[in-house]
């Protein structure tokens, strides 16, 4: 199984257990392989050591733990698949930053205040999550932050179409790099318009979003 790959500057390792010795995959990589990799810590008797935290950053020869990632989106309403990446990302990254888009050409279903006090509540346990709204470039965002990565969930090809642009021009900007979740897939066909469209017709929510959110929902259509 390939564990670690390097794409220009970036050195990344998938989940789950990763083999102590990595292989070179890309002529990108500044130097030889490390034996061991910087920050990983000791490696057991098994000559393996485990990986929770999945990505560094090679600048100049030195490598840098990226510690926090920033998962942006409208979330009107926030859907299971939303959480499901959010979650996801929590095994990747010490801290995530949910970051609520204030977005004036759509009229939302709720308002950024009350996206961003349901995300709160909907992960009040994960206290290595910090829920924001924001206007403007995400990018300046993630630099106001001290932010490097952007998590992005992916539910079909055509997702990844928009957002391979998106991601590339963020790096052009900024020199952040986004990171692709793919969605579960009981959760790929999921989006916050096809809700609130299935929703609007009087059909259930119920399992496709978090049980409160349904009943936010049921609450502001019935107003």
């Amino acid at each position: 199984r390939r564990d670690c790959f390097v794409t220009g500057d970036h050195w990344y390792s998938i989940g789950g257990w990763a083999s102590a010795r990595r292989r070179r995959w890309d002529s990108g990589w500044p130097g030889r392989m490390p034996t061991e990799p910087p920050g990983f810590g000791a490696i057991n008797r098994s000559g393996r050591f485990p990986v929770r935290f999945t990505l560094e950053t090679a600048r100049n020869g030195e490598v840098m733990r990226v510690a926090k990632a920033v998962c942006p989106g409208s979330f009107d309403p926030p859907t299971n698949g939303h959480m499901d990446v959010i979650r996801r990302s929590l095994s990747l990254f010490e801290t995530v930053l949910v970051a609520v888009i204030r977005n004036v050409s759509k009229r939302p279903m709720f308002s950024s205040e009350e996206r961003v006090e349901m995300l709160r509540d909907l992960l009040a346990a994960e206290p290595r999550v910090e829920v924001v709204a924001f206007d403007g470039l995400l990018v300046d965002l993630a630099k106001a932050r001290g932010v490097n990565v952007i998590v992005k969930g992916l539910r079909a090809v055509s997702d990844f179409d928009y957002e391979l642009q998106m991601a590339q021009m963020n790096h052009g900007l900024s020199g952040i790099d986004t990171v692709f979740i793919p969605t579960s897939p009981e959760h790929a066909y999921l989006s916050s318009s096809l809700v609130k469209e299935v929703g609007g017709l009087g059909g259930s929510v119920s399992g496709l979003v978090p049980g409160r959110v349904a009943d936010l929902m049921k609450e502001r259509w019935s107003e």
